[in-house]
Formats: structure tokens, C-alpha cells, sequence
């Protein structure tokens, strides 16, 4: 039995494995929770699985403390954004496991973060990356030649930049395979979130920039390819449902069964790929600049990009606006050194930057 602490339970990635939870009750025991809003139903969550008022968080600040000091065997985070920064450095010191859904704070932490972790200590919620760590599974790292990170395109797939001046937000939220938060959504549609996962194969695996790619797959079936380098690609297929990498990640190293349906191969399917277009989304290409540049210039890419998100869904800024503002920003930014307050620091400059920069469109 393994004791496990949710943050952001009332999200998408929370509510799921709450549902694992209860499908397993032999091998998980909820022992905590923490959201940031939904105080009705995150009670309901508490009453269900008879926990104690303290076992509850409420914000990014408290969810650290409780990650600090519950001792579960797991900790899932579902926090989003870098505000998980905090919960995913205590849920590493405190000695759990880490099922990181909040890949934000690992890549605004970078090393910070690697730095603390136990080797397998954490293990990731991400479709792609829980599909890389699967695939590593059948070759040493030396003879890795490259990750392959798959994409769904998002709703704006063979778009040219003209088409993309006048997308509203409501079309981008139209996301053609996951149902997702509102920024978790918009990254997607303006391929930000690609290259945050970019910056976060770089670091959960320890490859260069060079041996990361992206091919667009939007069926969303296979989730992540690993080439060795005989020529031989093994690929993690499964229908798209985010139930698989939570419980891979909650019951590593052992699979958890029947976490999600098994793909019907007596059904005639196609399953398609195609390059990205990193001219016409420019996110990737960013990120890799980002990634490489490393110190606080990840926390900056994330920083001002969730700030324009907001302001795009404010109707302040276009959608091509959202990019543009990111790269501004990273323009204007310079860095040292690499610590917490150095990321606290950046991330607030350019929320402020951006904004600036938004109010003058």
C-alpha cells in the first residue's frame, strides 16, 4: 500500500488520479490534498476519502508545507504553472516520490531541481515523457540517437501565419484530442507547450538540444519515440488518455493494470506524421535557444508567456501576439546566476516586462 498526496486535486490531472485511487484501493491510501480554487469540491474530496481538515492545502504555499511534511510515498503534481516550483522542491527533500505533472517547475528550476532528485525519484506525468522513459526501457543511454517528442499540432495544424492573426481564444481552446485547462490549452495551440517539453525531455534524460525532435502526430496515439543509434525506433502507442502515464508514475516501477482501454488493432486506423513548422510556430524554436541559454532564462520564457496567455484571453493581445511578447521579453532579459531567489527574481521582472510590453500594443 503507498500513501499518496495529490496537488491540484480538483484539476484535470487531480480528478484522474483520484479515479485511479479508487479503482486501486489495495494500493494507494490518499493521505492529503491541496487546490487553489473549487473549495466545494475539494470538501467533497475530503469527505470521500476521510481526510483530516489539516491534509488539506489551499494555494501553492501551503501545498509545499504539506508536500514537506506528510511523508507520503508519492506526491503527484498537478499544480499549474511555476507556482509548483516550491511543492516539487519540498516533495524531493522530503524523500517521496515525485509524479511531476508540473513541468513548469522543473523547467524554471532546472538544476535546482535535477540537482535534489534521487535517481528515479521523479518520475513524469507527461504523456511524451512518461512515453520516452517507457521506451528507454530497451537500449542504454549511449546509444540513444534521438528523442522523438510527437505533437497533436493543436486546432491550428497547417495554419500559415496570416490564418493565425485573427484566432480567437475560443478557438483556441478547441484542442482536437485532450481536454485541458485554460493555459495548458493555449500552449498547446501556440506549440509553447511543445517546447516546454522540449526544455524538459533535456533535463529529465540529460541529452542536447540537438537529439530532441518534434514530429507532428495528430491522431495523439503514439506519445513519444526513442531512436537508437542502429536505426531502430521504439515508439509508446496507447489511446490518449492521461490515466496511463499517472499510473505508470504512481506505481513505477510496476505497471498499474488497466489503467486505460487498450487500442483495438481490429479496427483499420492510420496513424500520420508530419514535421513541425517551426517558422510558423516559433515556440520550439525559442524554447531550444532558451534551453541552451539555460540560468533564468526558462523562468522568464514561462513567466512572460503566462502572462500573455491571460492577457490573450483578456482580448488585450492576438494570437500571434502571445509569441512575439515572449520573445521581446527574453531579448531584454540578462542573468548570472542560477538559485530560487534568482528565478523568483526573473520571473517576476518579466511578468512585469511582458505586461509592459502588453500595454503598449
Amino acid at each position: 500500500m503507498r500513501t499518496v498526496l495529490v496537488l491540484g486535486s480538483t484539476g484535470s490531472v487531480g480528478t484522474q488520479t483520484l479515479e485511479l485511487i479508487r479503482a486501486n484501493p489495495d494500493k494507494f491510501e490518499l493521505v492529503g490534498i491541496s487546490g487553489n480554487a473549487n473549495a466545494q469540491l475539494m470538501e467533497s474530496q475530503r469527505v470521500e476519502f476521510s481526510l483530516r481538515e489539516d491534509a488539506v492545502a489551499v494555494g501553492p504555499t501551503q501545498a509545499a508545507e504539506l508536500a514537506g511534511s506528510i511523508g507520503a510515498d508519492v506526491v503527484v503534481n498537478g499544480i499549474t504553472g511555476s507556482a509548483g516550483l516550491g511543492a516539487t522542491l519540498a516533495s524531493l527533500r522530503s524523500g517521496s516520490r515525485l509524479a511531476l505533472a508540473n513541468k513548469e517547475s522543473l523547467i524554471v528550476g532546472g538544476t535546482l531541481v535535477t540537482d535534489l532528485a534521487e535517481k528515479d525519484q521523479i518520475q513524469p506525468v507527461d504523456s511524451e515523457h512518461s512515453a520516452i522513459a517507457q521506451c528507454l526501457l530497451s537500449g542504454g543511454k549511449s546509444e540513444v540517437a534521438r528523442l522523438i517528442l510527437t505533437a497533436s499540432g493543436g486546432p491550428f495544424r497547417n495554419w500559415s501565419r496570416k490564418e493565425l492573426e485573427s484566432v480567437t481564444p475560443a478557438q483556441a481552446l478547441k484542442h482536437p484530442t485532450w481536454t485541458m485547462g485554460k493555459v495548458i490549452t493555449t500552449n498547446s495551440a501556440t506549440l509553447v507547450n511543445k517546447g516546454l517539453e522540449v526544455i524538459e525531455a533535456h533535463l529529465l534524460f540529460g541529452l542536447p538540444f540537438d537529439q530532441i525532435a518534434v514530429t507532428v502526430h495528430r491522431q495523439s496515439i503514439v506519445h513519444s519515440m526513442v531512436e537508437f543509434h542502429d536505426g531502430s525506433v521504439i515508439a509508446q502507442a496507447s489511446e490518449p488518455d492521461m490515466k496511463l502515464a499517472i499510473g505508470y508514475a504512481m506505481g513505477w516501477p510496476e505497471r498499474l493494470a488497466e489503467s486505460t482501454t487498450p487500442l483495438d488493432f481490429t479496427r483499420a486506423q492510420s496513424w500520420d506524421f508530419e514535421p513541425l513548422d517551426e517558422e510558423i510556430f516559433t515556440a520550439v524554436k525559442i524554447a531550444r535557444q532558451v534551453g541552451k541559454a539555460g540560468l533564468t532564462f526558462p523562468a522568464v520564457y514561462n513567466a512572460a508567456n503566462e502572462e500573455a496567455v491571460e492577457a490573450f484571453h483578456e482580448g488585450k493581445l492576438s494570437f500571434l501576439g502571445i509569441t512575439d511578447t515572449i520573445e521581446a521579453v527574453l531579448d531584454m532579459h540578462t542573468a548570472e546566476v542560477l538559485s530560487l531567489e534568482a528565478v523568483l527574481e526573473a520571473e517576476t521582472w518579466a511578468r512585469q516586462a511582458a505586461n509592459s510590453l502588453i500595454a503598449k500594443r
